[in-house]
């Protein structure tokens, strides 16, 4: 039977009025629409700072002279600096400089955010400076703690709701909800060990978040099972809502003395591999989508960290990532293959998992390596060839049939005329994607953000939401789970900055996708005196950079230059020299007529394709209800005629090698007709 990857669904909130009865204290609610019941919106989706109130940047040298120049004793780690904290009561007949302070207070090495493990402050490097102050004059430090007094109360609802498994009065339905989840071998003892809970009305197992403080419930997550066919899928729902949901399950458990971890994507993952080897497990809140840096404090005791997320390659590339933030040279990774599944698949394998442990790959390599290193990863990526091509668009399957699929590190350059539909297009394109969890940066700077996410949301629901504003608060939910995040950058920009708050979004968001809408929007007015095309290749050869540097896929969309409107726009068209072209892994063009049904329609060209070298054509039939260009039945017909003339005129072509038959569609079109 297959399994779906792990997917989010609607916010737990929706479970309330059937778990509590309706009976809810005074607050915000969860739920729009329930009656009897106040309802606020909350707009609390992260947006990147913008240059007219950037949050100021700091250095880890500017950092460490700080707490130099006020006294403050740190010492370095893994990810963070530490301190001790300012929010704790320091003892009266306690010296300033204690021999031993605790160091309970956390600061980013690269955000200078920071986090206090003893009262659970946290807050920017700013704040931190300000509580500073605040001490010298004798005034106690603010906490800086969010009141999530309302989301704890929720949680508690449905956990009093929820029983252990082994309390279950019916021993089949106990065996058969563990065959469900697929968890028949995990014993009883490490289900109450972990605190995991089953809950009837859902059919869903619930997890608990514990603060690590005083072991207070904080938050839930549930996962329950969806059938498709052969195929389940796991669908998980999680209290507070999913960007706010910083859970390490399995933190509690954790002893001051452990000094070696394991790193799982999926709380079941956890448990089979405690229950197998009996190391400190731990299991990241969203799997291999993200690995917040507010989390970053508490990994800094293990001095060994193995990173087992999955059994794909997008948990492989997400791991070697998640690294990076840890520290390379304290981090191992497991590679997935037949004999290294994730960990719950192979408990119930009977595969030896604390061998598998044993044969985890260091994170950390040397400039140059040998094949003998390389070997295994040159098989793995034969035997998943699927999974090398990347993620699949679920509304342009003609597109996966050229590019394959969507693939981190690449360089796409998107074009089309002027008013043909780019944004349209592109947010599409990109929304796609983020529906199935790769987490998107927008930067567009040529329409502001609210009319973008209005389009965008749009496309989400397919439906004008105009006509129907009573499920306006539920689609707003649904998109507001989704893992898209935007720049607040409106018109001319620097390229320095925009890099800057990239690499700040990739490093706080784990973005794999970046949309730059659009490269005119960079050369701005102080490169009037200078030469704008070295300035495009300048910025071209940027981003291309960027992508290799962070593994992260850029689509960057390029105006065309200013040619006749009857010629179908070319590779060639795009503006400026050829080094665009040349940089980019893909070039799209989205044509505003047909080739061969006449003008008046618009298809999507793929016109360079690096991955495997495959370029052709497809139609879109525009919806202006929903805003979308997704493609129909029709489309494959097309494109299938299209491939069929195409190698019906490489038959016919001249003698001459492969140069004659690739110039012959280029030439007139009535010659390509001649029988």
């Amino acid at each position: 039977m297959a399994v779906v990857p792990l997917r989010p669904g609607r916010a737990v909130g929706r479970l309330l009025p059937l778990l509590c009865g309706g009976v809810r204290s005074k607050g915000a609610s969860l739920s729009p629409g329930v009656p009897g019941r106040l309802t606020q919106r909350r707009y609390k989706k992260d947006v990147l700072p913008s240059p007219e109130g950037p949050v100021p940047s700091v250095s880890i040298t500017e950092i460490r002279q700080y707490l130099r120049a006020q006294g403050i004793p740190f010492h370095d780690g893994y990810s963070c600096l530490h301190t001790p904290s300012l929010f704790t009561d320091a003892r009266e007949d306690q010296p300033p400089a204690a021999t031993n302070p605790p160091y309970t207070l956390f600061i980013d090495k690269t955000t200078g955010s920071f986090l206090c493990t003893a009262t659970l402050a946290e807050g920017t490097w700013q704040d931190f400076q300000a509580n500073v102050e605040l001490q010298h004059r004798g005034i106690p430090p603010a906490s800086l703690e969010e009141d999530t007094r309302q989301a704890r109360e929720d949680a508690r609802c449905i956990w009093d709701r929820a029983l252990p498994l082994s309390e279950l009065l019916d021993e089949d339905e106990t065996n058969n909800t563990k065959a469900m989840f697929g968890i028949s071998l995990v014993t009883d003892a490490t289900l109450k060990r972990f605190g995991v809970r089953y809950l009837r009305t859902a059919k869903s197992l619930v997890f608990p978040w514990f603060s690590p403080r005083d072991a207070t419930l904080k938050g839930l997550k549930l996962v329950r099972v969806e059938k498709k066919g052969d195929a389940i899928a796991y669908v998980e729902e999680t209290l507070p809502r999913f960007d706010s949901y910083h859970n390490l399950f399995g933190l509690p458990l954790i002893s001051r003395r452990d000094t070696e971890l394991v790193l799982t994507g999926w709380e079941l993952d956890a448990l089979a591999l405690h229950q197998a080897t009996g190391v400190a497990s731990l299991a990241l809140p969203r799997g291999s989508t993200c690995l917040p840096p507010a989390l970053l404090p508490y990994l800094e005791q293990f001095k060994r960290i193995t990173l087992w997320l999955g059994e794909d390659l997008r948990s492989w590339e997400a791991a070697k990532l998640f690294a990076r933030k840890l520290s390379l040279k304290r981090c191992s990774l497991v590679r997935p293959g037949d004999l290294q599944p994730r960990p719950l698949e192979a408990l119930n394998q009977g595969l030896n998992l604390t061998k598998i442990l044993r044969a985890a790959l260091p994170a950390s390599h040397k400039s140059i390596v040998s094949f003998r290193q390389l070997r295994e990863e040159v098989f793995g990526e034969l035997v998943n060839t699927e999974q090398v091509a990347g993620i699949k668009w679920a509304r342009f399957p003609e597109l996966n049939k050229l590019l394959k699929g969507h693939r981190r590190g690449e360089l796409t350059i998107f074009t089309g005329p002027t008013g043909s539909g780019k944004t349209t297009f592109i947010s599409e394109y990109a929304l796609d994607l983020c529906m199935q969890g790769v987490c998107t940066l927008w930067g567009s700077f040529e329409i502001n953000n609210v009319r973008l996410a209005k389009i965008m949301l749009t496309q989400f629901a397919a439906q004008r939401l105009e006509d129907q504003l009573e499920l306006y608060d539920e689609w707003a939910d649904r998109f507001e789970d989704l893992p898209l995040y935007f720049m607040t950058f409106h018109g001319q920009q620097n390229i320095k900055t925009v890099i800057d708050t990239m690499q700040h979004a990739v490093y706080m968001y784990d973005i794999t996708h970046v949309v730059v809408d659009n490269l005119q929007f960079m050369m701005g007015h102080e490169h009037l005196s200078v030469d704008r095309i070295a300035v495009q290749d300048y910025i071209v050869g940027a981003f291309r950079k960027f992508a290799t540097d962070n593994t992260c896929h850029i689509t960057l969309v390029i105006h065309p230059r200013k040619e006749d409107d009857e010629k179908e726009l070319q590779t060639a068209s795009i503006f400026g020299s050829a080094k665009a072209s040349q940089e980019a892994d893909n070039v799209l063009i989205l044509q505003d007529r047909k080739l061969m049904t006449g003008p008046g329609k618009r298809y999507l060209q793929v016109a360079k394709n690096r991955f495997d070298g495959d370029v052709g054509v497809f139609p879109l039939e525009f919806s202006k209800a929903s805003l979308t260009f997704s493609s129909t039945g029709k489309s494959k017909v097309r494109l299938k005629k299209m491939k069929e003339e195409k190698a019906l005129l490489a038959k016919k072509a001249p003698e001459g090698g492969l140069g004659a038959a690739k110039k012959a569609p280029e030439g007139d079109s009535g010659t390509s007709k001649k029988p």
